[in-house]
């Protein structure tokens, strides 16, 4: 919302400088954007009345001028605007003169004649955007005088940045009423005189969709001057407000919706047929927009029609057709209240945003419209004349939104501003707001006004007073409870510790989306997707199955800007539909690229399917569960099927670990080996109680076996069956060498083992090591075919 500071200050005048005015409306919650001088960045440029104006004798287009601008000789300047002629009444730059930052007028010659100034176009004054023609001014104003103070242009433009929920600011009047509050002023008087009709004509209005439109109000204005034009104190007001200036009827009703924050619109009444019918579209219904734009309706698309036509999609913008021309000599003139929700659906359905459905969207004060129309009439009437019927309001009132009713406690209050606001205090904050207040024995009933549409729980009322009396006045307070200490349970690890476990191991964490591309998604998930009503973009469209997606993305995207080694994780929700939305935490982490930087005494290894499995075990065992853990060789779609495993704890599947498939690498693109792995975050967080175990006193004993067994035992199942064996006599147990080649047949292989035994008794002799080692051989044997390499 963008408003001038002197239009503000008719409405309220309180007792401040700009800037602390500023200061005010960002602290009440109104967040001042931008502070720019009205005028532009110009020098001694002055109110010029040419004389006279002929023809330049070598160029069709130019014209020479003679310049009245208050000296005692008249000033020659060529000029080759359209509408330089005699009479006009036009700023001008002398000789000397500064237009612009750089810009400094000199003489000059042109096409053989001297120059001396410049005849000015707003856009060259920084004063709008025509650069068409000659800024065209008041007949009456005197030549030679200065253009800022001819046209009050010691002004500020103050423009706020607000919050959906305050729609009530997106009004001058909105803006005077915090204003008023914050500096314990009172508006000057909002009163509106109705307009008495002169003639009796109306324009039926039929509501057939009074869900989405309750209220309409119109009103028939006949015989206006359709050659008058828009007074220049209005067309700077609304340039001031950022708002173009096109004819008297659209003029006024702009002006009415920035100073009241009601949008109106005037239809060119011999268009119409029968009267108006607010109503759903009808399927394959077409309406010409007045930009232009061609639209087909559907039927949920709310409408402005008449017996014949569609003239307007409510709330958002009129039709071309039915539109006021320069030959418009009766109108009608509307205002009505449509349902938020409505508007703003099909707005962003059709990618329309203007100044009406902006304010529509966001709630208008469902009581304003014949005001509004009364205010409109009375400007109306003095610029384009005219005669006026009466207003017309049609209105349903079940479906006319209802004024709550909220109670505030003084407890309440005192608890959470952290400082008792008195009684008398609260209830003037209320009343200068407009609030229905009354007091009761433990604090206030509050009836919220039409144009608050977020007053609407107590919490509500608390910020209100809050932000008026002002944060920075709320005096700190220690907060006092009953502070507990929790236990803390020693079995539980902490999502913080498993981050800094990848930390350590030279990962990063990122923060991804929780909306996925569909396609990219679809080639790592087998399951479907929740997809989105209402996507940010087309690749956002889904919610994520894991954390492979994004990461994925990140991966792709440094490795597209020269980063061959990347090692990042995240933790963070996957959402599945299990007979409803179901979410579960996960970690997940994807590494690709050398294991180590660069440098003399390190190899260029590229990290490998067991550089991951490292650090999976690293995590688990930061809860002490290594020892219940197992990796089960298993197919993942997203996987390479000789590099993929499944991570186990306690016989339970807890995710995946392995190598990106290749056939999805070629399809992302991705040149480089991609290893992954996610895991659910609920069992890594859930580790096993630390015990404390005495030292043994006696010495250890170590032996090794190189065994000969299938290709496809793994050596989890030798670990497990070993351990099982030995029980707890056997202290470690390291898989040191696997060997393939000369002396071992095709489809075997060898696996040496180190075992580590060591009683917590008594020392262990040699027949005792000897009887556990062949009881583990034999178990071998039996269990998995293994023999003892010779």
């Amino acid at each position: 919302m963008k408003f001038s500071e002197q239009w503000l200050r008719e409405w309220i005048d309180p007792p401040v400088d700009t800037r602390t005015l500023c200061e005010q409306l960002t602290t009440a919650g109104l967040e001042v954007d931008g502070v720019a001088p009205a005028g532009g960045d110009f020098k001694s440029v002055v109110v010029g009345r040419i004389a006279q104006a002929k023809p330049h004798p070598d160029a069709e287009r130019l014209r020479v001028c003679l310049v009245d601008y208050g000296a005692e000789t008249l000033a020659e300047v060529v000029c080759g605007a359209p509408n330089a002629q005699a009479g006009l009444v036009a700023p001008f730059a002398p000789v000397g003169a500064r237009v612009s930052e750089n810009r400094k007028i000199r003489a000059s010659k042109i096409r053989g004649v001297k120059s001396h100034g410049m005849l000015c176009s707003p856009i060259e004054l920084g004063l709008g955007d025509d650069a068409d023609g000659l800024m065209e001014l008041p007949g009456d104003l005197e030549p030679g005088a200065d253009l800022t103070e001819a046209l009050n242009l010691s002004d500020t433009l103050i423009e706020v940045d607000l919050t959906p929920n305050r729609g009530d600011c997106l009004g001058l009047i909105g803006i005077a009423r915090e204003v008023g509050v914050m500096n314990g002023c009172d508006l000057r008087s909002t009163h509106i005189a109705p307009v008495p009709a002169v003639v009796d004509d109306i324009f039926a209005v039929a509501l057939e969709a009074p869900e989405q439109c309750p209220k309409y109000v119109g009103r028939v204005i006949k015989r206006i001057d359709p050659e008058a034009q828009t007074p220049p104190w209005m067309v700077e007001r609304l340039r001031r407000s950022g708002v173009r200036s096109i004819s008297p009827c659209v003029d006024v009703t702009n002006y009415v919706m920035l100073e009241l924050g009601q949008p109106l619109h005037a239809f060119d009444l011999e268009q119409l047929r029968g009267g108006v019918r607010v109503r759903l579209a009808e399927e394959g219904e077409t309406l010409e927009l007045l930009d232009g734009q061609q639209l087909t309706l559907t039927p949920d698309i709310l409408v402005i029609a008449d017996h014949e036509r569609v003239l307007a999609m409510a709330g958002i913008m009129g039709g071309l057709d039915s539109s006021v021309t320069n030959t418009t000599t009766d109108i009608f003139l509307e205002g009505a209240f449509f349902e938020p929700r409505h508007v703003a659906g099909d707005a962003r359905r059709f990618g329309l945003h203007t100044d009406a459905s902006h304010r529509f969207e966001r709630g208008v004060d469902p009581t304003q419209q014949s005001r509004a129309i009364e205010h409109a009439t009375r400007l109306l009437l003095d610029i384009v004349g005219g005669e006026p019927g009466p207003v017309i309001e049609t209105c349903t009132e079940e479906h006319m939104p209802k004024r709550p009713q909220v109670s505030l406690r003084r407890s309440r209050l005192l608890r959470v501003l952290g400082t008792e606001i008195d009684d008398e205090r609260v209830c003037d904050i209320f009343k200068r707001l407009e609030l229905g207040v009354s007091s009761t024995d433990d604090g206030f009933t509050v009836v919220a006004p039409g144009f608050r549409f977020d007053i609407q729980i107590e919490a509500d009322l608390v910020e209100e007073v809050a932000r008026i009396v002002g944060y920075d006045n709320i005096p700190a307070q220690r907060p006092t409870a009953a502070l507990a200490i929790e236990p803390d349970d020693e079995a539980q690890v902490s999502v913080g510790k498993l981050r800094a476990v990848l930390v350590n191991r030279g990962y990063r964490e990122a923060i991804t989306y929780s909306f996925v591309d569909p396609e990219i998604q679809g080639l790592l998930y087998p399951e479907t997707a929740i997809s989105l009503a209402n996507p940010i973009s087309s690749d956002m469209r889904d919610m994520r199955l894991g954390l492979w997606s994004g990461l994925l993305q990140t991966a792709i995207h440094n490795l597209n800007r020269q980063q061959p080694a990347v090692r990042v994780f995240e933790t963070g929700l996957a959402f599945q539909d299990h007979q409803g939305l179901t979410q579960s935490p996960r970690l997940a982490g994807l590494i690709t690229g050398p294991v180590y930087p660069l440098q003399w005494a390190e190899r260029r290894d590229a990290a490998d399917f067991f550089d991951m499995k490292s650090d999976v075990e690293a995590l688990l065992d930061a809860g002490d569960m290594l020892a219940q853990a197992g990796f089960v060789a298993d197919g993942h779609p997203a996987l390479h099927p000789g590099q993929s495993a499944r991570v186990e704890l306690a016989e339970k599947s807890i995710g995946w670990l392995g190598m990106l498939h290749p056939s999805i690498g070629q399809k992302l693109k991705v040149s480089t080996n991609i290893f992954l792995f996610e895991l659910l975050l609920d069992p890594l967080c859930t580790g096993n109680l630390p015990e404390f175990k005495g030292l043994s006193k006696f010495p250890a004993v170590n032996r090794d076996l190189s065994l000969v067994l299938d290709e496809e035992v793994s050596s989890q199942k030798v670990r497990d069956l070993v351990g099982h064996c030995a029980g707890d006599v056997l202290k470690n147990l390291e898989l040191f060498d696997v060997y393939h080649g000369e002396g071992i047949d095709p489809g075997k292989k060898s696996l040496s083992i180190s075992l580590t035994f060591q009683a917590s008794s008594h020392t262990l002799n040699d027949e005792e090591v000897e009887s556990l080692v062949a009881s583990v051989v034999d178990v071998l044997g039996t269990e998995l075919g293994a023999s003892l390499r010779g």
